[in-house]
């Protein structure tokens, strides 16, 4: 029976022994793995900055060298304004970039109004009706008429309706739309 207790008793130790040497290998297993994602980390880090360095790297074998030994940049070498293509890549490089940090949401939103229907819509507007000169002049006769009649109508004793702001500002925007169109026809179109 003696030799029965003791072979338990070497079981339960070498049971402890085997649990503490699977804890120490799996402590030591996540050190491991935790190196290992430092490590790969920093190699990443590493295998961006040398892809960086080489497109700089390549940009300036791109530009030209002047008569002084100086280079040129892509901007002065482009002569001439921007063209449309140009505009346009330009703009989807940063709606892409833009959009990159939008939300779901917003992104849905910002499609919607940078459609071509909407964005023609509101050029053609702007164009014609919101022009500068006639909604400055618009807001100035209403300013002038509103303040002018509510006078009027206090001393004679009469109600305004409330219309009156619209109508003013209605008939300063024609002023002012006739003032473009007019300076437009003497002045030429600018550029």
């Amino acid at each position: 029976m003696a030799e029965k207790e003791t072979t338990s008793a070497n079981l339960y130790e070498k049971t402890a022994d085997a649990e503490q040497f699977g804890e120490i290998a799996h402590e030591r297993r996540e050190a491991i793995k935790n190196a290992l994602d430092r490590e790969e980390r920093k190699h990443k880090e590493r295998h961006s900055e040398r892809e960086i360095v080489a497109k700089a790297k390549e940009f300036a074998d791109k530009t030209e060298s002047r008569d002084d030994g100086r280079k040129v940049s892509p901007a002065e070498r482009r002569s001439g304004p921007i063209n449309k293509k140009q505009l346009d890549n330009s703009f989807k490089s940063q709606m892409k970039f833009v959009k990159a940090e939008m939300n779901p949401t917003e992104r849905a939103f910002s499609k919607l109004i940078h459609s071509n229907f909407v964005e023609k819509t509101t050029d053609a507007l702007v164009s014609t009706v919101a022009r500068p000169n006639a909604l400055l002049s618009g807001s100035i006769a209403a300013f002038i008429g509103v303040t002018l009649l509510y006078f009027v109508s206090k001393y004679y004793g009469f109600q305004l309706s409330g219309f009156e702001t619209i109508g003013t500002f209605v008939l300063g925007w024609i002023i002012g739309i006739i003032y473009d169109y007019v300076s437009l026809l003497i002045k030429g179109h600018n550029k």
